[in-house]
C-alpha cells in the first residue's frame, strides 16, 4: 500500500479520475456510483475498504483519512430514505471528521484490469480466457487453472489464497481444468458457467436452490465468501489512483466471515 508522504489533490480531481477509470455511466446500478458524501475539498490520504460500515469509518478516521473509497457504499435501492439509527450514526461519524465517501459497485466489479473479478483471478493464479456472460459490461470471467486439480486440492488452494475455507457443493468432473467466477452475491450466474462448459463455478455466496442446481448440472459450486472475494479490486484502484495523482493510499481490512 502507498501510505507514504504524498501531496494534497482537489477532491473533484479525485472524483474525475475515478469516473474516468471506472466509467460508471455505462452501468445501471443499485446505488449511486461516485461521490456519495462530500467532505473536505482536498485529499491527501485515501483509505480504501470493502464496505462503508461504522467500524470501517471509525478506523479510517483514526488513520487520518481525507476520503474513503469502498465497493459497498450507501443509499441502496429499497433501503429507508431516512438517516436514523445505524445509518445516522455512520453519517454523523463521517461528517464529524469531514471525510468524503466515494462508492463504486458494478463498475468496480467489471473493470477488466483492476476490477474485483480480474483481481480475484490474479490472486488465485488463474488465466482469464473470456467473460462469463455476454453483454456490454460483463461482470464475471472464465478461465483455466495452471494445472488441473481435484476439487479438494482446488478448495485448499482457494482457502490458502483468500484466508477462508470455501463451501464446495455439486458434482463436477473429477479433475477441474476450467472455471467461471463472479465475485460477491452472484449465485444466479451459475447458469452462465454451465453454458460456458466450466468444470467449476466460484462466487461469494450460495442460495439453497443452487445446491441442487449444481448437482443436477454436473458442476462444482464454490462459495468462497462475499467479502473475501471482493477485497482486491478496491485495493488495486486505490493503488492506481495513488500512483496517478500522488496521493497516499491505505487499505483497511474489517473482517467479515460472510
Amino acid at each position: 500500500m502507498s501510505d507514504v508522504s504524498g501531496q494534497r489533490v482537489p477532491l473533484q480531481r479525485v472524483c474525475g479520475a475515478l469516473d474516468e477509470l471506472l466509467k460508471p455511466g455505462r452501468f445501471r446500478d443499485y446505488a449511486p456510483n461516485g461521490l456519495q458524501v462530500e467532505g473536505r475539498d482536498s485529499v491527501g490520504l485515501l483509505v480504501t475498504g470493502v464496505t462503508a460500515s461504522l467500524e470501517f469509518i471509525r478506523r479510517a478516521a483514526e488513520a487520518g483519512a481525507d476520503a474513503v473509497l469502498v465497493h459497498h457504499g450507501w443509499f441502496w435501492q429499497n433501503e429507508p430514505r431516512v438517516l436514523t439509527g445505524p445509518a445516522g450514526a455512520r453519517v454523523r461519524l463521517l461528517m464529524r471528521h469531514d471525510i468524503s465517501l466515494l462508492g463504486y459497485h458494478l463498475p468496480l466489479d467489471a473493470h477488466p484490469e483492476l476490477g474485483n473479478n480480474a483481481q480475484l483471478g490474479r490472486v488465485l493464479g488463474w488465466r482469464t480466457t473470456g467473460p462469463l456472460e455476454d453483454g456490454e459490461n460483463p461482470l464475471g470471467c472464465t478461465g483455466e487453472l495452471p494445472d488441473p486439480l481435484d476439487i479438494s486440492a482446488l478448495a485448499d488452494h482457494i482457502a490458502e489464497a483468500l484466508g477462508r475455507e470455501p463451501l464446495v457443493v455439486g458434482s463436477g468432473p473429477e479433475r477441474v481444468r476450467t472455471v467461471g467466477w463472479c465475485t460477491g452475491a452472484a449465485q444466479g450466474w451459475l447458469g452462465h458457467a454451465v453454458a460456458r462448459g466450466c468444470d467449476a463455478f466460484l462466487t461469494g455466496e450460495i442460495s439453497e436452490q443452487h445446491y441442487h442446481a449444481a448437482h443436477e448440472a454436473g458442476i462444482h459450486f464454490i462459495a468462497a465468501g462475499h467479502h473475501a472475494t471482493e477485497r482486491y479490486g478496491v485495493q488495486a484502484v486505490g493503488e492506481r489512483l495513488a500512483a496517478q495523482l500522488g496521493l497516499r493510499h491505505r487499505f483497511i481490512e474489517v473482517a467479515n466471515p460472510v
